[in-house]
């Protein structure tokens, strides 16, 4: 299984499952097997502020959408993407980023089709 292969296979399977497209993407230069999957840069549109007058502290920021690309996915389309790959909650909405190695672009793709992992990646990194 090749990269644009296993990315093909997950954005199809999500799409499938969800009903809506989502956002995978393939690495550049050094990161090239990286894979990353997120909302439609369209949707990405939700930020992180501080309230005026509270200490910065992560739990005093709030999330609002700004209506603008650039920021990151709303926590309703990260919980949603945690459940399609049946991974835990995040507390943040970040992308899910997968390792350039075959046993993870596997995984990813067992999960993305709705099922359990027949393979689990390892860290190949110190």
């Amino acid at each position: 299984m090749d990269r644009n292969t296993t990315i093909t296979t997950i954005r199809k399977a999500l799409k499938r499952r969800s009903g809506k497209p989502w956002s995978v993407t393939g690495g550049r230069g050094t990161a090239w097997g990286w894979i990353t999957i997120d909302a439609l840069p369209a949707q990405c549109t939700w930020r992180f502020y501080l309230p005026n007058g509270l200490a910065d502290l992560p739990a005093n920021y709030k999330e609002h959408d700004t209506g603008k690309p650039g920021g990151h996915m709303s926590h309703a389309e990260s919980c949603e993407l945690d459940q399609l790959l049946g991974l835990p909650a995040r507390r943040y909405p970040d992308s899910i980023l997968i390792p350039a190695a075959h046993d993870y672009w596997r995984e990813y793709i067992d999960r993305a089709e709705g099922r359990k992992p027949t393979v689990e990646g390892k860290p190949y990194w110190d």
